[in-house]
C-alpha cells in the first residue's frame, strides 16, 4: 500500500478506507461504546422471545490490517428475536457487527445495512473467539434454560466497554491544628477528624468512585485502641478499615481507607458530601485516638465512568 493523501487537502474527496483510518487514530485503536447507557441490551418491555437494543453509538475497530474503524449510531431501541430453546440450554452472544464487503461478506451497502446487531447462537458460556475474525463488539450474553421461549433480565449479562471512558481525580490533603478526640459515645458512627469533609461535584457521566483516605500521624495514648474507619459519599458507606493499637504509651501510626463505590443516577451532576467516619468500640480498648498537630489527612478520588 502507498503513502495515503494527507485529510482536508482535496476537499471532500476522499476515499472511505481514509476516513476510517482517521476514526482509527482519533480513537488511539479503542473500541466499545460512547456512553455509559449506549446500546444496553434489555428485555422485550414485555418479556417474550426476543430483547431490545437501546440508543447510542459505538466504535468499531476493522478487523483486518489497515481496515480502519466504523461509527455506528442506534436511534432508539432496536427489537433482536433470540429463538427458543429446546430439551438443552444454550448461551448466545449478541454483538454489533459491520460486515463491510470490501474486507468480508458480501452485503451491498446499496441496498442492505452492513452495520447491524447479529445473534451468534450456541457458544460457549465464557467464549468471545468467535469475534476474532469479525468486525464487532459484543453487547451481551444470553443464557436460557432450557424449553425457555421468554428472555427476562437475569438471563442478559452486559458485555459492554467504553471505547473511551473518562476519569477525573482530585487529590485534597488537610493538616489538624488542634487535638480532637474522637467525638460522641463510643460504639457508634460519627464524623471525626471534623477537617476530614468535603464537598464534592461528582461529574455527570460517572458511573463509579474509588476514594482513598490516608491518615498519617494518628495519635493513641492512655491505653489500647480499637476502632473502624469509613468514608461515605453522601448516603453511601465504604467497607470499614480497622485500627488495632493495644498499646499503653503515646504513639503514633497511620491508616488508609480505601474502596470503589457505584455513582447512584441521582448523585450524578450533583454536589456531594465526602467525610470520614470513626467507630470506637470500647469493648477492646479505652484508649484516646486523636488527631493532633503532625497529623495529615490525604483524599484521592477518582470519578470514572463506565457501562450503566
Amino acid at each position: 500500500m502507498t503513502l495515503q493523501p494527507p485529510m482536508m487537502v482535496r476537499g471532500a474527496d476522499h476515499s472511505a478506507r481514509a476516513m476510517r483510518l482517521m476514526i482509527r487514530d482519533l480513537a488511539r485503536g479503542r473500541q466499545g461504546v460512547a456512553g455509559s447507557e449506549d446500546l444496553k441490551v434489555r428485555p422485550l418491555e414485555t418479556p417474550g422471545p426476543g430483547v431490545r437494543v437501546g440508543d447510542g453509538s459505538a466504535l468499531i475497530h476493522g478487523a483486518r490490517p489497515w481496515q480502519g474503524a466504523y461509527t455506528q449510531s442506534n436511534i432508539g431501541d432496536t427489537v433482536v428475536d433470540v429463538p427458543p430453546t429446546g430439551p438443552v440450554a444454550r448461551t448466545d452472544l449478541l454483538v454489533l457487527r459491520i460486515e463491510d464487503p470490501e474486507f468480508e461478506g458480501d452485503r451491498d451497502p446499496q441496498r442492505q445495512n452492513i452495520g447491524y446487531f447479529h445473534l451468534i447462537q450456541n457458544i460457549g458460556s465464557q467464549d468471545t473467539t468467535a469475534l476474532r475474525e469479525m468486525t464487532a463488539i459484543p453487547l451481551a450474553r444470553i443464557t436460557i434454560p432450557r424449553n425457555t421461549a421468554t428472555i427476562t433480565a437475569e438471563m442478559i449479562t452486559d458485555l459492554r466497554r467504553l471505547a473511551n471512558p473518562r476519569t477525573e481525580r482530585t487529590l485534597r490533603t488537610v493538616h489538624p491544628t488542634t487535638t480532637e478526640k474522637v467525638p460522641g459515645k463510643h460504639g457508634q458512627w460519627a464524623a471525626w477528624p471534623k477537617e476530614a469533609a468535603w464537598d464534592l461535584d461528582v461529574p455527570a457521566w460517572a458511573t463509579t468512585a474509588t476514594i482513598v483516605v490516608t491518615l498519617s500521624g494518628l495519635r493513641a495514648e492512655a491505653g489500647s485502641v480499637y476502632a473502624e474507619l469509613r468514608t461515605r459519599l453522601g448516603e453511601r458507606a465504604a467497607k470499614p478499615t480497622v485500627v488495632d493499637d493495644d498499646g499503653t504509651t503515646t504513639r503514633r501510626s497511620s491508616v488508609t481507607l480505601a474502596d470503589t463505590l457505584a455513582v447512584p443516577p441521582a448523585y450524578r451532576g450533583t454536589r456531594q458530601h465526602l467525610a470520614v467516619e470513626i467507630n470506637q468500640i470500647d469493648k477492646y480498648g479505652d484508649g484516646d485516638l486523636t488527631v493532633a498537630k503532625g497529623t495529615t489527612v490525604t483524599l484521592d478520588v477518582a470519578f470514572t465512568e463506565g457501562p450503566a
